[in-house]
């Protein structure tokens, strides 16, 4: 089976590997006892960048799978909304 992000999966993982580093940056910043703004901004930037692996990730699902059921439609189209649905209010809350 693929998925939305199979064919960007490298890009993917080469931006995961990145938000590692910078949450490695994070744990070094708190140990060597830097000042807190410094370290908030820190935390802001690796949220926004999960948050942009999240929307595209997001994009892919309903691109490939959301479209792929519907395009089938029957029951498997009104969970995969469903499902879309509850992703999308998740990333609204976090």
């Amino acid at each position: 089976m693929t998925y939305g992000y199979s064919d960007d999966k490298e890009a993917v993982q080469k931006r995961l590997r990145r938000i590692e580093g910078q949450i490695r940056g994070l744990q070094r910043m708190v140990e060597e006892d830097r000042y807190c703004i410094d370290i908030l901004e820190q935390v802001s930037a690796a949220t926004r960048a999960l948050q942009a692996v999240a929307l595209e990730l997001l994009d892919g699902h309903l691109d490939h799978c959301v479209a792929d059921a519907v395009r089938s439609g029957g029951g498997e189209s009104a969970a995969k909304l469903k499902e879309a649905s509850a992703a999308i209010a998740r990333l609204v809350r976090s």
